[in-house]
């Protein structure tokens, strides 16, 4: 159960936040079993790599990565958010150099009326005293993490790092840091200034937030619109091959063979706690254009990454209607035996990448039929969707001859309510 609260959370943040510094959440969507969030691809990797790689960055590389993510930290801070899982791991760079954010699966939306948070969570060595000590932490525990995150990236270690999780929480909490002396007199004075035990003492804590930070003399050479802007050269571009070179990552992930999650069967409570998940994100004129040129396959590579065939999860029935460019017809999905309906669209007839976004986004709704698979064979698309065994309205009208005002009053209510609801949307 906390898992999926804490995806739902995860679905709720990346559909607030737009920052240029913060991962993109461009799709949302969920089949019967499985959620799925579609993010950019970051082909430069973590920063834990590439750290890991160098040992040490130097401070004007420091500076730059810090600044940007002191953006992208401030603009989660005015929407309330607390991050509360700051390392390396969980800082990408794109193919330019500049970093996103991403993984909010910890991080907190709803605090209290003190502004305070309770959960102990997150990577023990980048806590902040207060979330150690359980007593409470606010947006300033970022801040402490980011002092932290400084430290590792100028010194190549971590400031507070025991043999074990107890040692290490102890040292937080009272350890005296061991200041290296090869810093500069700015870094230096910048960490003493994050890492206050005391909260409301720590830079970034007081009413000016962020600006705080910005003026401090260790980022006196930033021009932050400028960065903000993406117009300061990173210190670090990627090599940029093929689209899908995935040399900046791992190879204990990139080895293995890639499988779908195994889907459990979700609880009539997981239905609800997920209704409304599906989402779209709005694209610019550029990314429209390029949305039309990958189409719906884009989103079938993102369901079948193996090229899975339709008429291998179903078996195809009797035809329950024809259209002027598709035809619809009953199939059973092989696994479970459950019905379901699967529209077969001709694609030299109608793009149907429209169809399925608006079903990916709005399925959810109780009177918008639910999408539970789409597969494209390169000439036709199967748009899988729930079995609606009363059939079409048409042909019980049809059948009994006589449709009474009660029941039409009744149907156009459900209709003119569907209707409001997608407009209200923008469809």
């Amino acid at each position: 159960v906390r898992d999926r609260v804490r995806t739902k959370m995860e679905r709720d943040i990346l559909v607030e936040v737009n920052h240029p510094f913060i991962v993109k959440l461009h799709y949302a969507f969920q089949t019967e079993g499985k959620l799925y969030l579609i993010l950019d691809f970051l082909r430069g990797g973590d920063l834990f790599t590439r750290l890991s790689k160098e040992v040490m960055f130097t401070e004007d590389d420091v500076k730059f990565y810090l600044a940007e993510l002191a953006l992208a930290l401030d603009h989660l801070h005015s929407l309330g958010i607390i991050y509360r899982d700051l390392k390396p791991e969980n800082i990408l760079l794109d193919e330019e150099g500049h970093i996103k954010l991403t993984d909010f699966g910890l991080s907190k939306e709803s605090i209290d009326h003190e502004k305070k948070a309770y959960s102990f969570c997150g990577t023990v060595e980048y806590m902040a005293p207060e979330v150690v000590n359980r007593r409470g932490h606010t947006q300033s525990a970022d801040w402490w993490s980011f002092g932290v995150l400084m430290f590792e990236m100028l010194t190549g270690t971590l400031p507070f790092q025991g043999k074990d999780r107890k040692e290490t929480m102890t040292m937080i909490l009272k350890a005296k840091l061991g200041m290296p002396q090869f810093l500069s007199p700015e870094a230096q004075s910048l960490l003493r200034m994050l890492f206050k035990r005391n909260p409301a003492n720590r830079l970034g804590a007081g009413p000016d937030g962020v600006e705080e930070i910005k003026r401090h003399a260790f980022f006196s050479k930033i021009d932050w619109n400028k960065l903000y802007r993406r117009e300061i050269h990173p210190p670090f571009k990627p090599a940029t091959g093929r689209p899908e070179d995935t040399f900046y990552f791992d190879p204990e992930f990139t080895a293995k063979t890639p499988k779908d999650s195994p889907g459990i069967p979700p609880s009539a409570n997981a239905h609800q706690l997920f209704r409304g998940f599906s989402f779209v994100a709005i694209a610019s004129d550029d990314e429209s254009q390029a949305m039309q040129t990958v189409g719906v396959h884009s989103i079938v590579q993102q369901l079948h990454r193996n090229s899975i065939q339709f008429t291998d999860g179903y078996e195809v029935k009797e035809d329950i209607g024809v259209g002027s460019y598709s035809i619809c017809k009953r199939c059973i999905h092989k696994v479970s035996n459950m019905e379901y309906a699967v529209k077969i669209i001709d694609k030299s007839k109608r793009d149907p990448t429209e169809e399925i976004e608006i079903l990916l986004r709005y399925g959810q709704h109780p009177n918008i039929i639910t999408l539970k698979d789409v597969y494209d064979d390169g000439k036709y698309v199967y748009v899988v969707t729930e079995l609606m065994k009363g059939g079409e309205l048409l042909d019980k009208i049809l059948r009994q001859k006589f449709f009474s005002e009660r029941e039409a009053s009744a149907v156009l209510f459900t209709i003119t309510k569907t209707v409001e609801y997608l407009h209200a949307q923008g469809v």
